[in-house]
């Protein structure tokens, strides 16, 4: 094996640490410094001392965090001095504010991508490649066979599904994670159909990426009772925990579809009885996984939850790279008929 120079990162019992500078990435326990890649619960942890993130998105982990909370906003690519160690943030393309760490201490530099995706997202600024030394990449769909469609071509089907519904006298219910899943999807949505409605978890991040700036179609919450809101002309978002639940009995006659990568998985709609299922994820598939490694130039990668094994091997044998897996607590992006059972209401995580 190569032989590595001192670690700027390393894993203890609280996460992802960061000697020079005494912090934490996206710490797994409550810490005093925590500096975050985004606001999903398995990456931002409440009651940690003190919170830096991207500024566009503030508002969104001010939702998730709660008022008392702490955080010092940066603008993405501003460098700032935490004890000994020079941190920036990168656009990472997952949700609204998301970003990768660039960490730089003594003339070695490191970047923790967080979650990230490659794909054109109206919703969150554009993944931008980091040039580094060492690179932690995620891993959530690091199988070869994972590829993702065009989103326009994915828009239509669900604009074409939802008007089929619509005529039928159907409500459309399509399950999205209430923070970034949702507001993509939203933005992906041809409102002359119909009216648009969401479940009370979706709007409240709604009206945070509204106060973010960010552009969405008209959409209402879910009003109690419900039944065939819309005379059965809306679309509903709701988060996947909603499932087996008495909720979705709001609507009466319904079509339920599920938006997630593992569409692409053959069984996963059947075994939750979802009529429908369209492929739309915030992480990167296969190729865009192995185009941001390329693009980081890094001499050396680590690769965190989901594949890593496979992905990291694949590195190895493939590409020539040091690589090697890191092992975190991070969960990814939960597929639709684990949802529900594990009340996981944020990202996207394998079988």
């Amino acid at each position: 094996m190569p032989d590595h120079p001192p670690q700027l990162l390393e894993v203890t019992d609280s996460g992802l640490y960061c000697a020079a500078g005494d912090f934490y990435v996206d710490p797994w326990r409550r810490v005093e410094r925590a500096v975050i890649t985004h606001a999903h619960a398995d990456h931002a942890r409440s009651g940690c001392g003190r919170y830096l993130c991207a500024a566009p998105g503030k508002t969104v982990l001010r939702t998730r965090m709660g008022g008392n909370a702490t955080i010092d906003a940066v603008r993405y690519g501003e460098p700032v001095t935490i004890n000994g160690a020079t941190v920036s943030l990168h656009p990472a393309g997952h949700v609204l504010g998301s970003a990768q760490v660039r960490i730089e201490h003594r003339g070695e530099t490191w970047v923790v991508s967080g979650d990230y995706k490659l794909q054109a997202d109206p919703t969150c600024a554009a993944f931008e490649p980091v040039p580094c030394d060492v690179f932690i990449t995620e891993s959530t769909f690091g199988l070869p066979v994972s590829h993702w469609p065009d989103p326009a071509q994915v828009a239509a089907e669900i604009n074409a599904w939802w008007r089929t519904n619509r005529d039928a006298g159907r409500t459309s219910v399509i399950l999205a994670y209430a923070l970034g899943k949702a507001q993509r999807l939203a933005a992906m949505l041809d409102p002359e159909i119909g009216p648009i409605v969401a479940h009370g978890a979706v709007m409240k991040l709604v009206e945070a990426y509204r106060a973010s700036g960010v552009r969405l179609p008209s959409i209402d919450r879910v009003p109690p009772r419900a039944r065939r809101v819309g005379d059965g002309r809306a679309l509903v978002i709701a988060p996947p925990s909603v499932l087996g639940g008495s909720w979705l009995k709001l609507f009466g006659e319904s079509s339920l579809a599920v938006a997630s990568g593992w569409m692409t998985v053959r069984g996963v709609r059947r075994r939750r009885g979802v009529e429908k299922g369209f492929v739309v994820s915030d992480h990167a598939d296969f190729p865009g996984l192995l185009a941001a490694v390329e693009a980081s130039r890094a001499r050396r990668v680590l690769v965190t939850h989901g594949f890593a094994d496979v992905l990291a091997r694949f590195l190895r044998e493939q590409k020539g790279l040091d690589a090697a897996p890191l092992a975190t607590r991070f969960t990814g992006e939960v597929p639709p008929d684990a949802a529900a059972a594990e009340d996981h209401e944020d990202d996207e995580s394998p079988p």
